[in-house]
């Protein structure tokens, strides 16, 4: 396993996301949803319900319920992830501990829907900083390794069993609304890991490949990949068909309606679509 690298530990950029992402967790926690007892999943959702049968402060919860994941994160992941993830997680327990913020609202729906917000940005910002506060994570994707599940599907197996918990000891109600915590979390998380910079693959066949090629190349300052295929095969003409260009580029969210609307002007009839991409390397990547 590669060695500590302080200098990423270190860095500026790491450091400032990390506080950023601690702080905006800590509002999200104590303004909003645990004195509600309101849950998230992971880490955070199993300390505030150990909380409520015990008298256990949530600080002690959260260090000692991560240490396992943060052990694995290091022996599995990397050294450098398991040192940022400790400070990271360290330093959400000192600031439940030491700092009092008081409740914003006892509305349940804003309490559901800006408690996950804020938590969801603090997780991920952390993660943009290189470590975790939810170590759930970690144990998701070395279980994935080892078992046909994927982590998406251990992590919400795993946070339906907490949220159970959850109504089982608060009632279904707040269940309920930890569901509705859980999913804002969850999908401000995903936009702040991806921003406005998540990348997606973006396929055009057209009658007017040339065209269509030295625009996006052009106009558009993008890299483009030709893919030699057939086009036809329709019902009613099966028999039809004739040989195509797929072209495809790598764009942000930002650049698909643009160049979609240019390759639509070009040719109207052109068939486009687009997916996902989890992750970009190598290559000619233009930011736009």
């Amino acid at each position: 396993m590669n060695p500590i690298s302080w200098k990423s530990v270190f860095s500026l950029r790491a450091i400032i996301f990390t506080v950023l992402g601690v702080g905006l967790a800590i509002i999200g926690l104590q303004g909003f949803m645990v004195p509600n007892n309101f849950l998230d999943g992971g880490v955070t959702g199993i300390s505030i319900l150990v909380k409520s049968f015990s008298n256990i402060h949530i600080s002690i919860l959260l260090v000692v319920f991560n240490i396992p994941f943060l052990i694995i994160g290091f022996k599995k992941i990397s050294k450098t992830f398991g040192v940022q993830a400790t400070f990271a997680v360290l330093l959400l327990a000192a600031g439940m501990y030491f700092i009092e913020i008081p409740v914003f609202t006892t509305d349940k729906v804003l309490i559901a829907v800006f408690g996950g917000f804020f938590i969801g940005l603090g997780i991920g910002f952390v993660i943009r900083g290189g470590g975790v506060i939810d170590g759930l994570e970690v144990i998701a994707l070395y279980t994935e390794r080892k078992s046909s599940f994927t982590a998406g599907e251990i992590i919400l197996s795993l946070n339906t069993l907490i949220i159970i918990g959850a109504a089982y000891k608060f009632g279904i109600e707040t269940g309920m609304y930890s569901i509705l915590v859980y999913y804002t979390a969850m999908k401000t998380t995903n936009y702040v890991v991806d921003g406005f910079e998540e990348f997606t693959a973006m396929h055009i066949i057209s009658k007017q490949p040339e065209l269509i090629k030295k625009t996006i190349v052009n106009d558009f300052n993008k890299a483009i990949t030709v893919y030699k295929g057939e086009r036809g095969y329709l019902p009613g003409s099966y028999s039809v068909k004739a040989d195509a260009d797929i072209i495809m580029t790598v764009v942000t969210r930002l650049e698909i309606h643009r160049i979609r609307e240019a390759a639509i002007k070009i040719d109207p009839n052109a068939f486009i679509y687009v997916h996902s991409i989890k992750e970009v390397k190598g290559g000619l990547i233009q930011k736009n």
